[in-house]
């Protein structure tokens, strides 16, 4: 009984701090959801890797994205793709095409550039993680799990600046063992951008083979 009792104990106590550590990293999130719903605009320039160990699978890139809202436009590995609120428009110059399809919330499973800030606050389970010191700034990672267990996603570490409560990384670790970081290089608030910046121009692309998905 008394053997039992300890258990007991140390039961109620992994619980009550994983509660906390819960409550800890909700409350992080937050704060840093807060602030970027406070800014007009964001400028961001990144850098993408992916690497899968058992593949022999690595590759590093670098991005920018401009947002505004729900709109954004996306600048990645020689393609741009621009989400007007409505469409999604992805301009492949090297094959001189476009792809042009209807967002679809319910059926977006990814992390888009304009959910970067807010995914996190549905489908997964919070863990306050562990607190790097990076070129002087302090990076405190949460981490996410899916609540669905069928998701492709194993885990998510995004990585905070304690200081700015701005995302430093993102690093995604997928079933098959695929790691996707994003890196923050350059991160813009409240920048003066041109009004048809997120609007597509057909007009530019006359020779480009259009493909009307939806």
């Amino acid at each position: 009984m008394k053997r039992l009792s300890i258990v007991m104990i140390a039961l109620f106590s992994v619980f009550a701090m994983n509660a906390q550590q819960s409550t800890k990293a909700k409350k992080l999130l937050s704060e840093v959801s807060s602030k970027v719903k406070g800014y007009d605009n964001m400028v961001i320039d990144f850098k993408y890797s992916l690497e899968n160990t058992a593949e022999s699978v690595s590759q590093e890139t670098r991005g920018d994205v401009s947002i505004h809202g729900d709109k954004y436009l996306l600048n990645l590995m020689g393609t741009t793709q621009l989400f007007d609120g409505k469409k999604i428009y992805t301009i492949i110059p090297e094959d001189q095409e476009i792809n042009i399809s209807n967002y679809v919330e319910e059926d977006d499973n990814n992390i888009t550039p304009s959910k970067m800030f807010s995914f996190y606050e549905e489908g997964y389970t919070y863990k306050w993680d562990i607190s790097q010191d990076i070129k002087g700034r302090q990076i405190q990672y949460i981490k996410l799990t899916p609540i669905d267990s069928n998701a492709d996603v194993k885990n998510i570490l995004l990585g905070i600046d304690s200081q700015t409560k701005h995302i430093y990384n993102l690093i995604q670790t997928q079933d098959n063992g695929t790691k996707i970081t994003i890196t923050v290089k350059s991160f813009k608030t409240n920048q003066p951008l041109a009004k048809s910046l997120f609007s597509f121009n057909e007009g530019r692309y006359k020779d480009f083979y259009i493909n009307r998905l939806d």
